[in-house]
C-alpha cells in the first residue's frame, strides 16, 4: 500500500479509500451487501493496508456506519481514518433530519457517532450544498463540532466551484474551521471538474477524494456488458450520469484496449489514470467482492506512460454537469 498526506491536514491516508456505500442491507438497494459479506471486505481491506474508510449516514440509513464501526472496533482505532457525511434525509417524519442547519448537523453527527461507536470521527463531510441554509451557519456549526471533539476535520462533497470558493472565503473571513477536503465526481468519463473545482482545490491545498472513479462500474467492463451485474441492472443513479455521452463509448473501448496491453483489468487502468493525477489524494473505491478490492489495490503498481494517459483522454468531449444534485 502507498500512503499520502490528505490535503493540508497532515493526516496520512492510504492512496485507496474504501467506499462503504455497498455495505448495509439489500433492503435499501438491491446490490448492497449484508453484514457478514461486508465484514469480509473491510477486514481484507485492512489486511491490504487500507486505513481510509468513507461512509455516510444515508447509506442503508445508518447500517453502513454501524457495520463499519462494529468491524473497526476489533482493530486499533488510532490507526484508522474514518470519514462520514451528513445532509440527506434520514427520517421521512423528521424534516430536520436532513440539510445543513445547525440542528440537523448537530443531531445527525451525534447519531452517526453513536452508530460508528466512536467519540470522534476523523473527517465529517457535507454531502451536498444546502440552498436553504446560509453557508456561514453551516460553517459555524461544523467549527463547533471540531471544538467539541466530535470531528477532527471537516470536508465537503460535490458542489459548484463558486460555492466551494464562497465557503472557503467565509471560513477565512470569520476565522472558522475550513473545509479540508473535497469529495467530487471524477473519472475518465466525467472530467468536468478539471475546469474549475480541481484547480481551486490545488490552489487552496484542499485534499481531493473523488467518488465513482470507475463510473459506477461502467469503466470496469466493456460497454456491451455494463448491465451484467446486479448493480448495473438496478442502479438508476448510474444511468443518470452522462457516462456514454461525449464519446464515452470510445473512452470505454480505449480502456479495454490498454488493459489488454498492460495485462490488467479495465478497472485497474481506469484507477491508474485517476491515481496518475497529481491533484487526487485517494479515490474512493467501492467493492462488492474481495477480488475486486484486491484488483483495486494492485492498480497502484501500474505506471501509465504519458502517451497512454493522453490516448485515454483524447476522445473526451464536454458533457452536462452531473453529481451536484
Amino acid at each position: 500500500m502507498e500512503y499520502t498526506t490528505l490535503g493540508s491536514t497532515g493526516m496520512e491516508v492510504s492512496r485507496i479509500c474504501l467506499g462503504c456505500m455497498s455495505f448495509g442491507t439489500s433492503e435499501w438497494r438491491d446490490w448492497v451487501l449484508e453484514e457478514d459479506e461486508s465484514r469480509e471486505i473491510i477486514e481484507r481491506a485492512i489486511d491490504l493496508g487500507i486505513n481510509f474508510f468513507d461512509t455516510a449516514n444515508v447509506y442503508s440509513l445508518g447500517e453502513s456506519e454501524r457495520i463499519l464501526g462494529t468491524v473497526l472496533d476489533d482493530y486499533d482505532r488510532d490507526s484508522q481514518v474514518v470519514a462520514t457525511k451528513g445532509f440527506g434525509e434520514m427520517r421521512e417524519d423528521d424534516p430536520n433530519s436532513s440539510g445543513l442547519s445547525r440542528k440537523a448537523l448537530e443531531q445527525e453527527l451525534s447519531n452517526s457517532l453513536d452508530r460508528l461507536g466512536m467519540e470522534t470521527v476523523d473527517l465529517y463531510q457535507t454531502h451536498r450544498w444546502d440552498y436553504d441554509t446560509p453557508i456561514e451557519q453551516t460553517i459555524r456549526a461544523l467549527d463547533d463540532a471540531v471544538r467539541r471533539g466530535q470531528t477532527r476535520y471537516v470536508g465537503a462533497s460535490s458542489m459548484w466551484a463558486h460555492q466551494f470558493a464562497e465557503a472557503l472565503h467565509a471560513s477565512d473571513r470569520v476565522g472558522l474551521e475550513r473545509f479540508q477536503t473535497m469529495q467530487n465526481h471524477y473519472n475518465l468519463l466525467y472530467r468536468e471538474e478539471e475546469r474549475e473545482m480541481l484547480p481551486l482545490c490545488d490552489r487552496e491545498g484542499v485534499g481531493v477524494v473523488p467518488w465513482s472513479p470507475l463510473a459506477r462500474g461502467y469503466l470496469a467492463r466493456p460497454h456491451e456488458d455494463v448491465e451484467a451485474t446486479r448493480r448495473g441492472e438496478t442502479d438508476d443513479h448510474a444511468r443518470g450520469h452522462p457516462y456514454f455521452e461525449g464519446n464515452g463509448r470510445t473512452v470505454n473501448e480505449r480502456v479495454q484496449e490498454l488493459a489488454d496491453e498492460y495485462d490488467a483489468s479495465m478497472a485497474q487502468i481506469a484507477l491508474a489514470w485517476v491515481l496518475h493525477k497529481d491533484w487526487v489524494d485517494a479515490p474512493i473505491v467501492g467493492s462488492s467482492s474481495i477480488e475486486h478490492l484486491e484488483e483495486a489495490v494492485e492498480a497502484l503498481e501500474i505506471d501509465l506512460d504519458d502517451s497512454d494517459v493522453a490516448w485515454l483522454e483524447a476522445p473526451y468531449e464536454p458533457v452536462r454537469v452531473s453529481g451536484h444534485e
